[in-house]
């Protein structure tokens, strides 16, 4: 039988919290692992001999991931608001982990050919379904079960676990590269990650069945609202859902070019070791994890909205600056210092875009239009970040990718100075 959270105390809410977290930061640790490792899988599944053209390639079934994303949001967000967000999130991780399991024993393209790329596809596309439904769940579900007073902090865990899955991977490699050989790690030891991922999904497909739904999917069922579904999300929500998407256009593409990104940057451009940038790009996420409860916090106290325009006007006057400075310096710790002065800028969108979505819908379609408006921005601009930025690379004009965040930032901050802030106007606060 299901149970439900009513008026939860913050040791209740807490404990909700960590439970609906954990299952967060193994399904973005199976996620990231593919970006962390790309360039030891590489050469596997795309022999050349041009290193650009190999990252190129992978960057591309990186971004294949993400067409499936939409899909995932909106048959996963439908589910979740249909049947509990408790049972969209089991859902997701049993796909994560089907995926990672596959990429993990997958032979190389010099046994099978071209279906070893062909199978990478398939498990990207499996676990791109599968991340599609776990934002628009997890964000719904820490939203839902915060308390109106410190939604913004509680809510923010929701970006602190998905960048400890990332940093996770990154430990996960800087684990292999000091108890591995570089042979031993380019031949087989790339493998490992995914193993892990898999296991870790198993467990938390189990933890996740002890979870308590929250308070407003339990109201929204009570009460016979309207069914979720796309004809509802776009003919009564339309502003909200155009919203979403123009809000994350910026956000998304900052983040994946600072995080995701980054760490092939170093090395291809800036000519950073891959250890030091591994370094760099580990540390930097670290310090990025620990803020985002402050940002969240901040926006308890201050209004969601600051936050937002604070990240857009200094990633509009920052961005290029940081690029172009990245790209000729040669000192680990001054290229670690640029990261971290971008994911500083970042952390005004990261740390509140959760509940901002959330704030904007209500109960018995949350998590659809949590998730899908998302999905559709992050496969346009977070999911071709590292193919854009790799293409524009190739055709010698590298800077264009610098001005190409900018104006997609700018595009961000003109929505969110017109928009309303939705701590003030939240519609959670009715559930």
């Amino acid at each position: 039988m299901t149970s439900y959270i009513a008026a939860p105390d913050q040791r209740q809410r807490l404990k909700a919290v960590i439970g609906g977290s954990t299952g967060n930061l193994v399904e973005w640790y199976d996620w990231y692992a593919y970006s962390a490792f790309t360039l030891y899988f590489a050469p596997h599944f795309f022999p050349s001999e041009d290193r650009t053209a190999q990252l190129l390639s992978a960057a591309g079934i990186f971004a294949v991931g993400f067409l499936m994303r939409p899909i995932g949001a909106w048959l996963m967000g439908v589910y979740a608001d249909r049947h509990g967000r408790k049972s969209g999130l089991t859902l997701s991780v049993a796909l994560m982990c089907a995926g990672s399991l596959l990429i993990a024993v997958t032979p190389s393209y010099d046994s099978i050919g071209v279906g070893a790329p062909l199978l990478l596809v398939l498990a990207r596309l499996m676990q791109g379904l599968s991340i599609g439904g776990e934002y628009g769940a997890s964000a719904t579900y820490l939203s839902e079960i915060a308390g109106r007073n410190h939604r913004g902090f509680f809510s923010s865990f929701q970006y602190v676990t998905l960048i400890a899955g990332q940093l996770v991977a990154i430990c996960v490699l800087l684990a292999l590269q000091a108890m591995l050989t570089e042979a031993e790690l380019d031949a087989w030891g790339w493998r490992i990650p995914f193993l892990i991922g898999g296991a870790l999904a198993i467990i938390v497909f189990w933890l996740r069945r002890g979870l308590a739904e929250t308070q407003s999917f339990a109201k929204a069922q009570a009460e016979g609202a309207p069914r979720s579904g796309f004809v509802e999300l776009v003919t009564r929500h339309p502003k909200e859902t155009l919203t979403v998407m123009l809000l994350t256009a910026g956000g998304t593409i900052a983040f994946y070019a600072y995080s995701i990104y980054m760490q092939k940057f170093l090395v291809n451009t800036s000519g950073i070791s891959r250890e030091a940038a591994s370094q760099i790009n580990g540390i930097t996420l670290f310090v990025f994890m620990l803020i985002q409860p402050l940002g969240g916090a901040l926006s308890d106290r201050i209004g969601r909205k600051p936050l937002m325009i604070g990240f857009g006007l200094l990633g509009v006057t920052c961005t290029y600056p940081i690029f172009a400075t990245l790209a000729v310096t040669k000192d680990p710790w001054m290229a670690g210092l640029l990261v971290m002065a971008g994911l500083v800028i970042v952390t005004g969108y990261t740390s509140i875009n959760a509940v901002v979505k959330a704030e904007l819908f209500p109960a018995h379609i949350r998590a659809l239009g949590v998730a899908l408006p998302y999905a559709l921005a992050n496969t346009m601009f977070g999911g071709t970040a590292e193919l854009v930025a790799l293409w524009f690379k190739k055709l010698g004009v590298e800077q264009a990718f610098y001005i190409y965040v900018t104006v997609m930032i700018g595009i961000s901050l003109i929505v969110y100075i017109r928009m309303r802030d939705t701590q003030r106007h939240s519609l959670i606060l009715e559930d």
